[in-house]
């Protein structure tokens, strides 16, 4: 039993031996494998350092490199750029520019310009937009003896300058056209859809403003007629307001100083007549109505 216990403690002992060497053994390789890497690094770091040093040297040498660094940075730079150019290609259309209604202040009439510089102020909307609707207001005006400053005030009231406008009972674009009530008007403009067009939606709403003064017998009742309040007492200020807003237009195309932010108080007008009829039959006959604009007015933004 002795000799067996004897032969245990040694046994254990000599696993104890062999364990420390390994791990002795294990350390020393590590170190020495640690000590060569950092070596190997440093002899890397020598070798760029001199190749380096020899390229600096070498005028050509350096040459060549900083050529080959070149290519290879625009190379990069071209293939992140391509994308986008593919993109731009893909989406690019020259004629674009026939679409957009727009037109250079610098091109239009000194009153022109004002009133557009104006109401761009006072809407908030880019100027060259508003040019091109100055310009088509005098141009409609003429034709239809309207003052292009009225046509300008509706849009004013009506949308703010805003073509894509649209009211709870339908009514559309910068002169809020019933367009499913006027639609025969928009068919020689392509249809229904151009009610977005600002040059067809001016065009169209000239048509039904003029058509409303020639049924009611004067502007302001056109304007009450235009807005379904022909018998009312109480047009909601809308008459008023647009003869407001004329007035300013006016005044800035005369030259006069008008604040961008002027409140827009309505005009006092008389109480609607009970009907057309009924006026013509009990007043004898009179000037031009109110919508015959007079030359010098229809000429103010000449």
């Amino acid at each position: 039993m002795t000799t067996l216990k004897r032969c245990l403690t040694r046994a254990s002992k000599v696993r104890d031996a062999i364990g420390e060497s390994a791990t002795v053994f294990l350390k020393d390789v590590g170190q020495g494998l640690l000590e060569v890497s950092h070596n190997m690094l440093a002899l890397i770091g020598l070798l760029i350092v001199a190749a380096a040093l020899f390229a600096l040297g070498k005028p050509e040498l350096r040459h060549a490199v900083e050529t080959q660094a070149l290519g290879w940075l625009q190379a990069r730079q071209e293939a992140r750029a391509e994308p986008a150019e593919l993109l731009a290609q893909q989406l690019s259309e020259p004629d674009a520019i026939s679409r957009a209604t727009a037109a250079d202040p610098k091109q239009l009439s000194r009153q022109q310009a004002a009133v557009a510089l104006w109401i761009s102020r006072r809407y908030r909307v880019a100027p060259e937009p508003i040019s091109r609707l100055v310009q088509e207001a005098r141009h409609v005006g003429e034709r239809a003896g309207l003052d292009p400053t009225l046509i300008l005030a509706i849009m004013a009231v009506e949308s703010s300058f805003n073509p894509f406008a649209q009211s709870s009972v339908g009514a559309q674009g910068l002169m809020q056209v019933m367009t499913k009530v006027h639609d025969d008007k928009y068919e020689p403009f392509g249809g229904n859809h151009a009610a977005f067009d600002p040059v067809t939606n001016l065009r169209v709403g000239v048509q039904v403003l003029k058509e409303c003064i020639a049924r009611a017998g004067s502007l302001e009742a056109g304007l009450r007629y235009r807005v379904g309040a022909a018998n009312l007492e109480d047009d909601g200020g809308y008459a008023g307001k647009v003869l407001a807003e004329q007035n300013n237009l006016r005044m800035v195309a005369a030259g006069k100083t008008v604040p961008a932010n002027v409140a827009l108080i309505p005009v006092s007008l008389p109480a609607p007549a009970a009907s057309a009829a009924q006026r013509n039959a009990t007043q004898p006959a009179k000037a031009p109505a109110d919508g015959a604009e007079t030359a010098e007015q229809v000429a103010l933004l000449h």
